[in-house]
């Protein structure tokens, strides 16, 4: 009955850790963040017909 205890505890601890590692890692890698876009401005004709049809 105490070896059944200790693996669950064990277990239990195991899980604890890799939740905060993970938890942790969330924290420390930067999330993607969407950069600024720079809207350029058409320099003649064939691009303005091709921006506006993107829009």
């Amino acid at each position: 009955m105490n070896e059944h205890k200790l693996k669950v505890v064990l277990a239990v601890l195991v899980g604890i850790f890799f939740a905060f590692v993970f938890i942790i890692l969330a924290f420390v890698l930067p999330a993607k963040e969407e950069e600024a876009l720079l809207i350029k401005k058409p320099a003649n004709i064939l691009e303005e017909v091709s921006q506006s049809l993107r829009e």
